[in-house]
């Protein structure tokens, strides 16, 4: 043996430690293809671990997941405390925006309401009574002049008006009540106006089509608003009653644009709906009326006359339209839900609002509020008229029939089990 040589038995020590070593480490080491690899001492051994460490890496540690978008499918984002609360919400970063989050659930508390016909005296509108079944409303549009409602109740006009609802669930019992009052006084009355009456939650509970019956049942005039399809449901109610002017609707149409109706009115029936919706009505006999409702400068006031016409065609022998209101809270919402979806948009649209509520964000005077003033809310209604001769639109709207209204006090108080109040109408 030479000076400073390793015996062989060291060697093999040594080796068979490496060894023992690169097993230790977790992964087993791809296996020599050349024959007795396994025994072949120092130099298999080397073959060994280098092709352990040329083995593929350990995949990486996953990146956080990115948060749900809690707000999607809802029109607004900013859930300020409502004008009557003593404490103001703000939003803050709390350091969990990494986390997987779930969207907003919509939350219906049933309540036992003390009435159920609202009345007004306002001239802008043509019904001095009107029922609304629903507190809040699902469909969640960016624009909605009922939002501030739900600060009465402690709520925020913002996310909790979409996403916290109230159901009148003994509406159509108090409705029944109310007839039977000797001082009541029969006239037209509007169903909706401050929430939609055909929302999403009504598949569930029903309420509006409880209060047509009742209608029918006592021959009791009504009118109805809506820009979801649901109200095809109810045809079997309507058609009798339009048959005999005891009934009528009104189908609102913002936009034929899909992109626009998505993040504008995002839970509301697509556009070319609404258009079925109008044909599906008129066909079954029941006058039909237009709302083109709101109009927004500068976001679909350039749609005017397409949705008009193509409303006509549907069948429609009516139109309204009331342009952009913005009262109370609903400025913020609104123009937070421009600078987001339409941020090229936003200061136009807002000056064009100004020039039509003399310099301010709204003018809430009776003959203002609706219409608006100034040059551009003139050429509006030039334009909007124009069409409306064009189209046939221009007609007198049909009248509903009073004198048929029969009191329930005049079968001794007791709906008839038999059906002899109403089996002339369906």
């Amino acid at each position: 043996m030479s000076k400073g040589a390793m015996p062989q038995s060291a060697a093999l020590a040594i080796a068979g430690s490496q060894k023992r070593r690169s097993l230790r480490g977790g992964r087993q080491p791809e296996r020599s293809q050349s024959p007795g690899s396994e025994d072949a001492g120092p130099q298999g051994l080397a073959t060994q671990v280098v092709r352990a460490q040329a083995a593929p890496p350990q995949p990486a540690t996953p990146e956080p997941a990115t948060p749900k978008d809690l707000h999607h499918g809802r029109g607004a984002r900013l859930n300020e405390s409502g004008r009557y609360q003593h404490y103001r919400r703000e939003a803050f970063e709390d350091g969990w925006a990494t986390e997987a989050m779930t969207p907003l659930e919509t939350v219906v508390t049933p309540e036992l309401a003390k009435t159920v016909i609202s009345r007004n005296q306002s001239p802008d509108i043509s019904f001095d009574q009107s029922i609304n079944p629903y507190r809040g409303c699902e469909h969640g549009c960016s624009y909605c002049y009922a939002r501030p409602n739900h600060a009465y109740v402690g709520l925020s006009p913002g996310v909790d008006f979409e996403t916290k609802l109230f159901v009148k669930t003994n509406a159509a019992e108090l409705l029944e009540k109310q007839f039977a009052k000797p001082d009541y006084r029969v006239s037209a009355i509007m169903l909706g106006g401050v929430t939609d009456i055909y929302q999403p939650i009504e598949r569930v509970y029903g309420v509006t089509r409880s209060i047509l019956q009742v209608m029918q049942r006592w021959r009791h005039p009504t009118a109805l608003i809506t820009k979801s399809q649901l109200v095809v449901r109810d045809l079997d109610i309507l058609a009798p009653m339009a048959a005999r002017r005891l009934a009528k609707a009104a189908i609102s149409v913002t936009t034929l644009e899909r992109g626009i109706a998505r993040v504008m009115e995002p839970r509301a029936a697509a556009p070319h709906r609404r258009i079925e919706t109008i044909r599906a009505l008129a066909e079954a006999g029941i006058p039909v009326t237009v709302m083109v409702a709101p109009i927004i400068p500068a976001i679909n006031d350039s749609e005017i006359e397409s949705i008009l016409e193509a409303a006509a065609d549907a069948g429609a022998t009516g139109a309204g339209y009331v342009v952009l209101r913005l009262p109370l809270e609903i400025k913020d919402l609104f123009r937070d839900w421009l600078e987001r979806h339409f941020p090229e948009r936003a200061s136009r649209v807002m000056n064009i609002v100004r020039s039509m509520r003399g310099g301010r964000d709204y003018d809430s005077q009776w003959g203002k509020r609706q219409r608006g003033e100034g040059v551009y809310a003139k050429l509006i209604a030039a334009r909007f008229a124009a069409a409306c001769r064009r189209l046939g639109l221009d007609q007198p709207r049909a009248a509903l029939d009073c004198a048929q209204f029969r009191r329930p006090l005049d079968l001794g108080g007791q709906p008839d089990l038999f059906g002899e109040a109403g089996d002339d109408i369906g």
